[in-house]
């Protein structure tokens, strides 16, 4: 049994920021309100003279030293926000294949360390995800951490955009959702198969939106930057035409889509439109997106470089009122691991992506709590309970009350820290040597402590 006592519980689904205690056991959050360390430890401390007891566990408070409580494990959060575990739905692990980029092992414990207690792992991986086989690899090796690993498998054989998978017996399986991110879907009349597969077997679908047919060189905006280093750039249409058309279709067929990794602030309207229409449509953004622009090439090279690009100032405002107004529903991470030697190379070179989960809770604290874009429940709506929301898991995860999940991340807002050091295999990241707000002390999952600082 854990006893988190004086923490700011903060939960997204009640709209509730009160300071209180709570009581985790056998995996499950068992008792929360005010006064609970007493009356539990007292009742510990009974137990363990009934039963003469030798000694109990260690109390932890926040500054990491440590108390001796017979029969009870505590941690005391005091001056830290006590928030479901963070979902990301957006993550590569490279695992099977790139493994020398990221693992699911190193992956895992990355976002332990970031606060995330639950990722949905991308399918673009050597082999891909499209068949039992490796979904299942990947599955059976994310048992073994300390954290909640899921997976997406392809829409499609091979990710090549011809041929669906067998969605059905994929869904059987494991798969917790699909997805051939990394490879926009240029087939419409696929597309709409997939979303009526995806009605079906009631399972959401995740799309890259880039039309490769408007993109000259990828990885950089198509303007004012990409003209002055002469690289073509990607342009926004590029990601607008296919946010419209996946709007259009989910409105059509009544599928439930998550637009990725939004970029363009005419893509931000579109959802907008979709969502005033009917359509099932989430969006997803990531902290780089709301927190950079294109200039950002200039000073970063290669570590700003990704796929949808960095793009205007305008459009990250945009994005910004898309958070506030909540047409962007979900903050995830697109962590996107590559080795030294792969970003060291030439702009026109260099692969795309950046890694995120280490810094996602840090940046949406820095540049959007302390902006007053979002309240901190605000933000862990959209870190915690949205993602659970779209992957069918909010019965018991993406918020804090009696009888869900114990999967919690304890951080202190205010501290201030460096951008240094990461649990990643990589550290292909734009933000090192920033310093951001929102400092991970804990994270919990299934009730036991994944990290601690």
């Amino acid at each position: 049994m854990l006893l988190i006592k004086n923490g700011r519980v903060v939960d997204p689904k009640t709209g509730s920021d009160t300071v209180m205690d709570l009581v985790l056991d056998q995996g499950k959050i068992l008792d929360m309100g005010e006064g609970l360390a007493e009356t539990y430890s007292s009742a510990s401390s009974s137990a363990a003279d009934t039963s003469d007891s030798a000694s109990g566990p260690d109390m932890i408070d926040a500054a990491g030293t440590s108390v001796h409580v017979s029969g009870l494990d505590v941690i005391d959060a005091a001056g830290l926000v006590v928030a479901p575990g963070l979902i990301d739905v957006h993550v590569h692990f490279r695992d099977p294949g790139l493994t020398y980029k990221e693992d699911i092992h190193t992956g895992a414990k990355a976002a332990a360390k970031g606060g995330f207690t639950t990722v949905i792992c991308m399918a673009n991986t050597k082999p891909p995800v499209d068949n039992v086989e490796t979904l299942e690899y990947v599955l059976a090796e994310g048992k073994k951490t300390d954290i909640n690993v899921l997976s997406a498998a392809n829409i499609t054989l091979g990710m090549k955009g011809e041929t669906l998978t067998d969605m059905e017996t994929l869904k059987v399986h494991g798969a917790a959702g699909f997805t051939d991110d990394g490879v926009p879907l240029t087939d419409t009349g696929l597309v709409k198969r997939a979303m009526e597969e995806a009605v079906r077997l009631n399972v959401p679908l995740s799309f890259h939106e880039e039309d490769p047919a408007l993109i000259v060189k990828a990885g950089v905006n198509q303007g004012e930057v990409s003209r002055s280093l002469n690289f073509g750039g990607a342009p926004a249409a590029s990601e607008d035409v296919m946010v419209a058309r996946d709007c259009m279709l989910a409105l059509h067929t009544g599928a439930v889509i998550d637009i990725q990794h939004i970029s363009s602030g005419h893509s931000v309207r579109m959802v907008e439109l979709a969502k005033q229409l009917g359509a099932h449509v989430m969006a997803e953004v990531t902290p780089h997106h709301f927190s950079l622009d294109e200039s950002a090439v200039l000073k970063h090279g290669t570590l700003a470089k990704m796929n949808p690009p960095l793009r205007t100032l305008e459009d990250k405002q945009e994005i910004l009122r898309g958070l506030k107004e909540d047409i962007i529903d979900i903050i995830a991470t697109d962590h996107a691991p590559h080795s030294a030697e792969e970003k060291a190379q030439p702009l026109d070179k260099a692969p795309s992506g950046i890694i995120g989960l280490e810094t996602a809770l840090a940046l949406g604290i820095t540049n959007l709590v302390k902006a007053d874009v979002l309240s901190m429940t605000k933000l862990m709506e959209k870190m915690s309970l949205n993602p659970a929301i779209l992957y069918h898991l909010e019965d018991k995860k993406g918020w804090i009350g009696k009888g869900a999940d114990a999967d919690l991340v304890l951080f202190d807002p205010d501290e201030l820290w460096t951008v240094d050091k990461f649990e990643s295999k990589s550290c292909n990241s734009p933000f090192v040597g920033e310093q951001l707000y929102g400092k991970v002390k804990y994270t919990i999952c299934g009730g036991k402590i994944a990290y601690a600082e």
